[in-house]
């Protein structure tokens, strides 16, 4: 199969701009690249993920493989525990490539990967403990410190089950471990208790994590090809060294995002035609909001499924406030052949459609909402995959986390820290009453006293 690269249609969203604004922008887009690769950008001690894709080596692919055999072959089901960068870009991968509905039967050769430790939801977690007794599962727990609330409270609930369920010297062989090389709670645990066990790399934040074990373990567990995912990455890595502005995607996706955000576009709407990329939206908003989201800055990245969401979105995004524009995921090869069937009745008039591709059906659903957006008045940038493999996911991946890594540079903001998102911990900790907080709490009740 001859392996193309994802491409990116810009002209629907520079029409909206002036006549060589994209052009213009070269100076700047390259010097925010260059500090990258220079590693004099903001946040520099976090750009481990820059080069990652062309370092990987086939023996740390292997061993990947080999403890993902291992828990495939001695689980029906694998639940991953971890919260933001550490789920959403393994689960945007496993649920991209994925059939819809194996996980109803769980009858094929790949053992369902479930999620927990992205929140605190009481019923959700007493529901999967439920589905899980009686099961032969595993887990794969995601946490740098251990101490994350959500993850390190459903790793407790995990732990005691497959204790309880499959003994512990069973547990011992499908319990992994990814966290930090030498200290913190996690990693104490699983050296105390002998789990086999991944490093998060100290320069990788979490939401640029997919590509080391924090995304490539689950996926390899689900069975899909990590080698060709890390390939796709290693040839968009290679391509944006190498390509020059005109032709570097990343380049020109930053660009025009930051031309049209200083021209009062203060919202990026991810639309996909691919019910399976829902997920990957998810992503792509941790990965932009806290990247950029910052200084009182930043595009507010907002994400929607077509044409599910024409339904109930549609008439804001085609008539209200005009602050956005739309970045489409478009797939041009679906993966199945489905048509349109005839019907002797013809009730519902769509008989004019009998015979045709259902995907063609699609593709005219897309190209007729990119018109009528733009002629609303929505700038339209479209980023077209061949299929939906693994191959090409892992350019889609590396293409979004270099965009953002330039796209911040331009802005003036760190793309790469998070300060933000400690404040809602801190009143958590002081409500809650932790140890340390006394201070804080006593604050916070005057001030909710005072509310009242």
């Amino acid at each position: 199969m001859k392996m193309e690269m994802i491409k990116l249609d810009i002209r629907k969203a520079a029409c909206f701009l002036a006549e060589g604004a994209v052009e213009g922008m070269e100076k700047q887009t390259k010097a925010a690249h260059k500090a990258l690769e220079d590693g004099t950008s903001k946040g520099s001690d976090f750009l481990g993920w820059l080069h990652l894709p062309s370092s990987l080596t086939p023996e740390f692919l292997q061993d990947i493989k080999t403890t993902a055999d291992t828990l495939r072959r001695e689980c029906d089901t694998i639940v991953v525990a971890g919260i933001g960068g550490s789920y959403l870009g393994a689960r945007a991968v496993i649920e991209a490539l994925g059939n819809s509905f194996a996980w109803l039967t769980n009858k094929g050769e790949n053992p369902n990967i479930l999620f927990a430790g992205n929140n605190i939801g009481e019923d959700y977690l007493a529901e999967l403990l439920a589905y899980l007794k009686g099961r032969r599962f595993g887990v794969i727990n995601i946490s740098k410190s251990g101490t994350t609330t959500e993850t390190a409270l459903a790793f407790r609930l995990l732990r005691s089950l497959c204790e309880e369920e499959r003994g512990k010297e069973t547990a011992r062989r499908v319990i992994v471990a990814i966290t930090d090389a030498k200290k913190g709670a996690a990693r104490t645990t699983a050296d105390k208790e002998g789990y086999k066990s991944y490093v998060i790399p100290d320069n990788v934040g979490g939401r640029f994590s997919v590509l080391t074990p924090v995304g490539l373990l689950p996926i390899a567990c689900a069975g899909f090809d990590i080698d060709l995912l890390v390939k796709g990455a290693a040839d968009m890595e290679k391509h944006a060294a190498e390509a020059p502005y005109a032709e570097n995607i990343a380049e020109q996706y930053a660009a025009v995002r930051n031309l049209l955000y200083a021209g009062g576009k203060k919202i990026e709407v991810l639309a996909n035609f691919q019910p399976k990329l829902h997920f990957m939206n998810e992503w792509w908003k941790q990965l932009y909001g806290e990247s950029e989201g910052k200084e009182l800055k930043g595009i507010f990245p907002a994400a929607v499924d077509f044409t599910t969401d024409l339904h109930s979105m549609g008439q804001w995004l085609q008539e209200g406030e005009r602050t956005i524009f739309e970045t489409v995921i478009s797939v041009e090869q679906s993966e199945h052949e489905l048509r349109f069937p005839h019907d002797e009745e013809n009730l519902d008039g769509l008989n004019f459609l009998a015979g045709k591709r259902i995907d063609e059906v699609n593709r005219m659903a897309e190209l007729g909402t990119q018109i009528a957006h733009v002629d609303g008045g929505v700038p339209n940038i479209r980023i077209v995959l061949p299929r939906l493999d693994a191959y090409y996911l892992g350019q889609l991946i590396y293409f979004f986390e270099l965009g953002c890594g330039i796209s911040g540079n331009v802005l003036g903001v760190n793309p790469f820290n998070q300060p933000g998102v400690e404040a809602y911990k801190k009143n958590m900790f002081a409500l809650l009453s932790k140890p340390g907080y006394e201070a804080e709490s006593e604050a916070i009740r005057e001030r909710l006293k005072k509310e009242a």
